[in-house]
């Protein structure tokens, strides 16, 4: 298994974290295919999404993987007008991470974050470990305590 830069700033921090790895498959980088990879709750891994807002600039979403992000409802958690998804071209340049390996930990910069609440009513939630294929395991309080971000109401229902 290879240590991310996810994963040594958590040592660092001595945040308590688990992983786990899966087969990535190019044709499906999507997070429900790593969920099933991972014999996982769909309900419990969640994606990570950049979005730029049109007052406070970029922000991120981490959101279950099988959820559809409200634009509305990300809007008024970060107290904006407006908010839209960054172009996938974008996402390097901006974040440092590629498609399938985005982690809400050890951006370039640290964005706003923001957390569904679904994530409370689990004891540990996986999110990218910054790589493809690399999941870290950790308790949702310890994840938003560490990024300094916080829980909001994301998705549809």
């Amino acid at each position: 298994m290879v240590k991310t830069n996810a994963m040594r700033m958590l040592d660092k921090a001595k945040v308590e974290y688990a992983t786990r790895e899966y087969e990535v498959d190019e044709q499906d980088l999507s997070g429900s295919h790593a969920a099933d990879m991972m014999g996982a709750d769909h309900g419990s891994v969640f994606k990570t999404l950049v979005l730029k807002g049109e007052k406070m600039g970029y922000l991120v979403c981490c959101i279950p993987v099988d959820g559809e992000l409200d634009l509305k409802k990300v809007a008024k958690a970060a107290k904006d007008k407006k908010v839209e998804m960054i172009p996938m071209k974008d996402l390097q340049g901006i974040t440092g991470y590629i498609r399938g390996g985005c982690s809400p930990i050890g951006m370039k910069k640290q964005f706003p974050t923001f957390i569904d609440e679904t994530a409370r009513s689990y004891e540990e939630i996986v999110v990218s470990g910054g790589l493809r294929g690399q999941q870290i395991v950790i308790s949702p309080q310890a994840l938003v305590d560490f990024i300094k971000g916080e829980f909001a109401s994301l998705i549809h229902f």
